[in-house]
Formats: C-alpha cells, structure tokens, sequence
C-alpha cells in the first residue's frame, strides 16, 4: 500500500505525520551538510597557478637549472666515455652485441684523443677543451640508460617522463612545485634555433598542469629583442596608455574570474596575460646580450651557441627558474655517417660557449646554486653502422639506448667525479645503471622537492614526473 503523509494543514499530529516530517527534515540535514563541504572544498586551498615563489618540501642545494639538451643522441664513446678496448679490437666483430636499429659491423675506435683533466683525472676527449678546463667541477654519469633507441620517446622520456604519452615537461613541473623568483619573467624558457625540435613543443608544455608554467619558447636564431620576443613593445601605444588599458582589462579580469573561482585554465590565461604585460619591462632587457662588455660576448663567441648560452646565464641572473637551450635541433648529434665531421662540427659550435657559461656562473658565485646538465636522449653504438639505405657510409654509429653518459655541474653535485660504467665495449650500462627517472628524481631532489610528493590530480589519478619510478642517486650529491 502506498504511503501518504497527512495533509499540512492537519491539525492533530500523529505518530504517521511525526515520522514523515521528521524525515524529510533529516534529508534536508544531510543535504545541508553535503552543501556545506562542497563549499569547504572550495575554500581548501587551490592548485597553483600562478608563478609565485613557493617552498620546497625541503632545503633545496640549487634554485635554478639550465639544461643544455645536445639533441640527437651524442656519442659517449667519443666525449666522455674512452673505451680503450675497441681499440684493440679495431675492425673486427665484438664478443657482445646488443640488437641495434640498423645493421652495425665491426668496432669503431674513437678517432678522437682523450686525456686526463685538473686534479680529478677526468678523461675528456678532445672535442670539448673548454668544458674539460672545468673538469673538477663536472659529475660525468656514465651508466645512463632509457627505455628504446626512437628519438620521438626518448626525447620525451628525458624532457618529459613518458616516452608515449604527452606529459607536462620537467621545467613546468619544476616550476609547479617552486614557482619563480621573478614575476616578470616566465618561469621556464625553451630556447630552440631556427624552429622547433622532434615532437615540437610537446618538449617543453604543461600538458594538464595549469598553462602559466608551460615553457616560453624562444628563437635563439634571431638577434634583435623584437624579434626574439614577439609583441615585447606595443607599437603604437605609450607606456602610460597601456598602463591604463591593462588595469582596466584585469579589473574586468578579476571581476569574471570571482564569479568561476578556482578554474584553474581560466586563472593560467590571465596568469599569462599579466606576465605578457610585465614582460614589456623586463624582457627587453634580460634578452639584449649586447649590454654585456665586448670581453664577454668574445669569450660566448657571436654565434647562436654564445648567444642563447649567455641568455641562459642572465636568465637565471634574474630569478628564471629553469632554463633549457637545445643545440643540434636543426642538424643533430645523430651522426650515422661522418662522424668526425659531424661530431667536430658541433662540439666546436657549444664548447666555447659552454665553457664560458660555466666560467661565468663560477664568477659571478652562481654555480653552487644553479644545476648545469647537459646530455642528449640516448647515446650511440661502439660498432660502426653499415650502409643499408638510412644515409650511413660506413663512419658513423647507430642509437645506442641501453648506456650513455651525461654531466652535471654545480647545484650540489659531487664534481671531478665519475658516476657508473658501460661494459668494456661501451655497449651497455653495468655499473650503477641510472635510469632516465633516477636521474630526474635525483634533479628534483637537488632543488628541495620529494619527487614522490609533487603530483598533480589528473583524470581520476596522481601524476608525477618520475611516473611510478625513480630513485634519488645519494651518491651524486656533495
């Protein structure tokens, strides 16, 4: 039988009518308070979205990071990885031979010279003089090793943690977890000349992270600001009109956003206009590498590699946070043929102005306190790559993924040292292997963040740069 309360207006309340409207009151109680916590976690505090400096989970040993991506896959073989042994077995097949890409042959013998540097004994090749004269200062990781020898994933394995799906880059989580120290500039600056990389911006994006901490790229092949920074000066209106025109918009800004609080797209869009408008008074002035003394633009080189490096410098001068300058994105490492022309080319295209950065970071007391890394996405074979159609000649080396190296200076690592080792060959990394996310792990650690804890919420889960993985390497720090 179906159940009716009593009419309202019944004047005598029965036991029937109690219980009726004592339970609809109790739903309403407990809608009250499903109201109410929707409206405390609208209160809870938000996601960042903007670039505020915040703290760390802990005392951090560097602020800043310029990595200096050398795209294409150097060889470690033939910069900081000497093999004595293919040497020895010169032409001839080696006794251990990981699958390659393409058909390889017998060893190839570095044909360049290593020799030992500072008090360390740091072996360097030839190649890099004036990154081996800070030799003492250099932790060379010669165990590196990443998931396949594509450049497409391992580029966004080393730039992004995930060699298949489009992840926010390491420089916006970087950014996320700390924010900058300079409100009028972005947080995170790509510097890639003469266009984009592999697999374009999605080297250096926010992905789901909010968009104020996606990296600003930067055409380090053009010289003027102007053209550097695109729309830097309005080219009709004065300062003070602006100045008027931009308080109005973000009155109206701050209005629209009051009435959508914490959407956090909406907020990373103004976030990026108001950086827009601030940038106008700053930018021209962090970029314009021709305030430096003529001393100084000698010692960088007048090139694009000197230009963008010292850009770098006065980027983190200025409280930029993390700062990536790509080399090799027009014609990369990635010498399957010619690769003493090739190799030679590049390394006399960055060693100058790699050196110099270092020299002045060191100067101006910058280095114990910004991380230096350079490295590409994967290293290459110690056996010679075959013609078979793909552009080789018989000089060159195939994508070798399962062991290369990378340097890192400053930022509280343990410098004139050696971290791990390939096999004899050079093949392989057998000793203290260090993957892609240890070694961003170990980055984050660097600068005082738990690279466990800095997640972010996104379609039902947590994501974090090292993914599931990742282990800080204790052994790299000072």
């Amino acid at each position: 039988m179906a159940f009716k309360c009593p009419p309202e207006h019944e004047p005598r309340l029965t036991r029937r009518s109690a219980l009726c409207r004592s339970g609809l009151g109790v739903g309403w109680l407990a809608a009250a308070h499903l109201l109410d916590g929707g409206r405390q976690a609208a209160a809870a505090p938000a996601t960042p979205t903007t670039l505020a400096a915040r703290p760390p989970h802990f005392a951090p040993r560097a602020r800043a990071v310029i990595h200096i991506f050398a795209n294409g896959g150097p060889s470690h073989l033939d910069t900081f990885d000497r093999k004595p042994l293919l040497e020895e077995y010169a032409g001839r097949e080696i006794p251990s031979h990981l699958p390659t890409e393409r058909r390889t042959g017998a060893a190839l013998p570095s044909p360049f010279r290593f020799a030992r540097h500072g008090e360390s004994g740091l072996e360097v090749s030839d190649l890099f003089p004036s990154v081996a004269r800070h030799a003492d200062r250099l932790l060379v990781v010669r165990s590196m090793h990443a998931d396949v020898p594509n450049h497409e994933p391992s580029l966004m394995l080393m730039n992004c943690g995930d060699a298949r799906l489009v992840r926010p880059a390491a420089g916006a989580w970087v950014t996320y977890g700390l924010g900058t120290e300079n409100q009028n500039l972005p947080g995170f600056v790509a510097m890639c000349p003469g266009g984009y990389p592999i697999k374009g911006t999605e080297n250096w994006r926010s992905a789901f992270l909010p968009g104020a901490f996606q990296g600003t790229y930067i055409d380090t092949q053009k010289r003027s600001v102007d053209e550097l920074v695109q729309y830097v000066r309005h080219p009709l209106l004065s300062s003070d009109a602006q100045r008027r025109q931009f308080d109005l918009t973000a009155a109206l800004d701050r209005d629209h956003l009051a009435r959508r609080p914490h959407d956090p797209q909406l907020e990373a869009r103004l976030v990026s206009m108001e950086l827009a408008w601030r940038m106008q008074f700053e930018a021209g002035e962090a970029f314009d590498v021709t305030r430096e003394p003529q001393h100084v633009l000698d010692r960088y080189g007048d090139d694009v590699q000197g230009r963008q490096m010292l850009i770098a410098r006065r980027l983190v001068e200025r409280g930029v946070r993390y700062v990536q300058v790509w080399h090799g994105a027009g014609q990369p490492w990635d010498s399957h043929d010619k690769i003493v022309e090739n190799h030679s080319r590049l390394a006399k295209e960055s060693d100058r102005a790699i050196g110099a950065l270092l020299d002045d970071l060191v100067g101006l007391g910058l280095l114990e306190s910004t991380l230096v890394l350079w490295g590409g996405e994967f290293g290459r074979t110690p056996t010679v790559e075959l013609p078979n159609g793909q552009g080789a000649d018989g000089s060159g080396r195939d994508h070798n993924h399962h062991g290369f190296s990378v340097w890192l200076a400053g930022g509280g690592v343990k410098g004139g040292t050696v971290y791990g080792a390939t096999d004899e060959f050079g093949f392989k990394a057998v000793d203290k292997p260090v993957h892609v996310h240890d070694l961003q792990a170990t980055m984050l650690h660097l600068l005082g963040l738990d690279h466990t804890k800095l997640t972010y919420r996104h379609s039902g889960r947590d994501f974090r740069l090292t993914d599931v993985h990742g282990t800080v390497i204790k052994d790299m720090l000072a």
